[in-house]
Order: structure tokens, then sequence, then C-alpha cells
């Protein structure tokens, strides 16, 4: 059974063919500028689309929710999570022009009218979002700076190993509470050996 329908069973077939043509899309701009590892394309549903979407199996984001992608890179976590929430808007931000070319044509591709591509980094966006979302891109003590004052709601960052130490190190550095941050294993939900270890931090406001 696919793991879409599976964990989504509500996605409407409009959906379904987005995330369909994603594929397509991916591996078409991916043949011209790499933003993904080319041995990685054959699992590009589970080890990209669906690690995304892991996101929304722990939180919702209700119409007219406002969400931050930050280090989007060519659109992970950003642009499935905004085929799954049509509703809220999405900003999907990178400092590498190259990859926000291809974040944006994807997006352009799946007529995703929630989504809004920027080159930039997140500490110089104006404004505050709802949530931000984001896939390991640094370690959570250097991550936080970036984030912080931009969300009012929650962070949701996609990270693996043993976040602990991390964790703790974040909060002594920038004075946080550590009961704000919460560590949910992806492998709760998707059995696929490939997310063990996987995990969503959680950062609360």
């Amino acid at each position: 059974m696919d793991p879409l329908t599976d964990r989504f069973p509500t996605l409407t077939p409009r959906q379904l063919a987005q995330y369909d043509a994603m594929e397509d899309l991916y591996r078409e701009w991916n043949a011209r500028i790499n933003v993904i590892s080319r041995k990685d394309m054959d699992n590009l549903r589970t080890h990209h689309i669906l690690h995304s979407l892991a996101i929304a199996l722990l939180a919702d984001f209700p119409a007219g929710s406002t969400v931050l992608d930050v280090g989007t890179g060519g659109g992970f976590p950003g642009i499935p999570l905004a085929v799954r929430f049509p509703e809220s808007q999405f900003t999907l931000c990178d400092s590498i022009g190259k990859k926000i070319k291809v974040a944006q044509a994807v997006a352009d591709g799946l007529e995703l009218t929630n989504v809004t591509c920027v080159n930039a980094r997140a500490e110089t966006l104006p404004g505050r979002f709802d949530y931000v979302v984001s896939r390991a891109v640094t370690d959570l003590v250097t991550f936080y700076p970036w984030v912080k004052g931009k969300f009012s709601k929650a962070v949701f960052y996609l990270k693996g190993g043993d976040l602990d130490e991390e964790i703790t190190a974040c909060c002594r550095r920038w004075k946080l509470d550590p009961g704000k941050f919460l560590q949910t294993p992806i492998s709760n939900w998707l059995d696929d050996h490939w997310f063990e270890g996987k995990k969503i931090v959680t950062i609360l406001q």
C-alpha cells in the first residue's frame, strides 16, 4: 500500500495527483540543478515527500495559518506540506538562489497559490509567522537565533540522532526552558526502517 494514502486517507484526488506530479518535477529539475542527491532520487517519495509530511502527522495547520520554511533547499518540507494544507500560507526561504529557483519552479508546476519563495536568510525576513518548519539545516544552537521572534505558536524541526545534548546546549546558550522542547520519533507513525532515529523536534513558544 502507498504510505501516502495509508497515512493520509483524506487526501483529495487533486492532492494525490500533485504528489505524483511533484516526483516528476523534481526529477526534471534535479537534472538541471542538483538539490537532491542523484542516487537518492529513486527514494524521493519516502525520503523527501513522506519525511516532510511527518510534520502533518503530528501537527495541524488551521486554515489561514502562516508557515515559514527555513532553509527550504529545493522545497522541503514546505512544498509537500503546502499541498497537504492548501488553506495555509507558506513562505519558503533559502539563502542559496539556485535552490529557491527549483522550489519556485516546482510550486509553479503544481499550481500552488499558497506558496511564496524568497531568496533570503530567515533572520532578515520581516514580520512573524504562526509556525516555523525546517529540515535539519544545522544544529539547534545555531538554528534557534534564526527563528527567534519569528513564530507565535511553534517550530517543527526534522532532525535525526540523539538530540538530548543538543537541546540542553541550546537551552543553556539561549536561556530557554527545556520544557519547551519536545521530541517525537517519526517511527511512531512510519514503519519504514529509514525513519528509525529520525524525529520531529517541537519548540513551543
